[in-house]
């Protein structure tokens, strides 16, 4: 499973794809620096900042770049069928790529998170948004990770889910949160450090649960399609 690990962070780092991850967090610690440096009370930034841009785009899109590239790139260009040569079952294969994905998402997007709370509240805010986005990056990247191996298009139907479930519908039917892994990490940040910044729309319980559902049954699924994926490159 290190091997496997070892061959998923190479790869990944290895692409110009990752840099896409960068621009992003560096806007959001950018704008918060900003807003703290002009004086802006945090009441009047700190919910469009880090709620808005961070847990609304910043997570999950880098989510989706990382979640979609470490099985993704793998399929485009044929080496995914060569690890798959290899007898190793498939839970070895998913769960090192999973564990690659969390990490690399939850620093990715932590890290900034952190700053720009500890700018707009205090440092107990900052820790418990940078907790809340190492299980919002779990999750995010078990969905992705599956959605690499359900369809061609896992981009596509990932910003689909990111901009218009959540982003959308999340912010206007009340119904949608139960299903929507942003309010997961919104309710668990919220609980950590409560302010006035952020507001958990569906209880802790309901978050913890939905948040495991999300990643056991996507990282299920995963393996289980990754068994089905043929020599030709295809899923059956």
């Amino acid at each position: 499973m290190s091997t496997i690990s070892w061959i998923t962070a190479r790869g990944l780092f290895g692409r110009r794809r990752f840099l896409l991850l960068f621009p992003l967090p560096m806007l959001l610690v950018f704008l918060a620096a900003l807003s703290r440096a002009a004086g802006v009370e945090p009441g009047q930034w700190g919910a469009p900042i880090i709620y808005g841009l961070g847990l609304g785009v910043v997570l999950p899109v880098i989510a989706l770049i990382v979640g979609t590239g470490v099985l993704g790139s793998e399929i485009d260009d044929g080496t995914l069928v060569h690890v798959l040569t290899k007898p190793l079952p498939r839970w070895q294969i998913v769960l090192p790529k999973l564990g690659v994905a969390a990490a690399v998402t939850a620093l990715t997007a932590a890290i900034p998170l952190y700053v720009a709370g500890v700018l707009a509240n205090s440092i107990r805010f900052g820790l418990g948004l940078a907790a809340a986005t190492a299980i919002g990056a779990l999750v995010y990247s078990a969905f992705f990770l599956a959605l690499s191996l359900i369809t061609r298009r896992p981009v596509l139907l990932g910003l689909v889910y990111v901009l218009i479930w959540e982003g959308l519908l999340g912010n206007v039917v009340s119904g949608t949160t139960v299903l929507s892994i942003q309010h997961y990490v919104m309710t668990v940040a919220d609980t950590i450090a409560p302010t006035t910044l952020l507001e958990g729309k569906v209880s802790l319980p309901v978050a913890i649960v939905m948040s495991a559902v999300f990643t056991v049954g996507f990282t299920v699924l995963a393996i289980d399609r990754l068994r089905s994926f043929s020599v030709a490159g295809e899923t059956s």
